[in-house]
């Protein structure tokens, strides 16, 4: 994975703004910049109140306390960035309010990424997701690290540091399955089903908006550069865990 860049700057550190002082308000960005930053923000919340969807009945049927209370220190982690990303919304009016409000009645089979809209059918769903899904949206974080909109480049280091938990629990709970034999088959199901829903988050390969988003200073890489540093850290990630990932072009949605 990409090093941090450390903490937020006070300019704009790529694209066409360069060197000019982060913006503050909504009101200081272009229209097109304004429209972009609107969404992707909206994006963000929608991903972090539908993990909250995803893992809340597993707090009461985890394997292990020690698993129940990951899971309540993820659910508490999702849910207060959803609402950081909520208090960036409210900024946006009148936009923002109508954002905020299709994102606190959007369930399971409505948000915006596919990943989302899937309901965990076992242990091994939760795990595979945490550790594949979740470091999918480590990357995106670190995309948007020394963002121009400077409201959300403050928000970014917290909620790497959070995040970082839950991709560790996932990925060693899928190598302690992969090491069973009992269990080894599940593990590879699980990643097998999660690995090409990874892949999609990232988007089009030749998005226009991601394209501008790099140009406008919000994102660090287009959606193509970010999926392949996923696919460089996962690979190195799994070469000594008894998983096989499967080929990156298969049963993909998104290309």
């Amino acid at each position: 994975m990409a090093e941090s860049t450390g903490g937020p700057k006070r300019v704009i550190e790529w694209g066409e703004y360069q060197g000019v002082r982060k913006f503050e308000h909504p009101d200081e960005l272009a229209p097109a910049m304004r429209e972009l930053m609107l969404k992707m923000l909206t994006t963000q919340a929608d991903t972090e109140f539908a993990s909250v969807q995803q893992h809340r009945p597993w707090l009461d049927t985890a394997p292990s306390v020690n698993d129940r209370l990951t899971i309540s220190r993820i659910l508490a982690d999702e849910m207060r960035h959803g609402w950081q990303m909520c208090q960036l919304l409210q900024e946006f009016q009148p936009e923002g309010q109508e954002a905020i409000d299709w994102l606190l009645h959007a369930d399971l089979g409505s948000h915006r990424l596919d990943s989302f809209n899937m309901a965990y059918e076992s242990w091994p769903d939760v795990l595979a997701f945490t550790c594949l899904v979740d470091r999918v949206g480590i990357h995106q974080l670190k995309a948007f690290e020394g963002c121009g909109y400077a409201p959300l480049a403050r928000a970014i280091p917290l909620m790497l540091v959070e995040e970082q938990l839950h991709i560790n629990f996932g990925y060693n709970g899928i190598k302690r399955m992969a090491r069973d034999l009992a269990t080894q088959p599940l593990a590879q199901q699980a990643v097998n089903k999660w690995f090409p829903r990874a892949l999609d988050m990232f988007g089009h390969s030749q998005s226009r908006s991601s394209e501008a988003a790099v140009r406008f200073g919000i994102k660090r890489w287009q959606n193509e550069d970010a999926r392949q540093l996923y696919l460089e850290d996962v690979r190195q990630l799994f070469q000594n865990v008894n998983v096989v990932l499967p080929d990156p072009s298969v049963d993909r949605r998104i290309i």
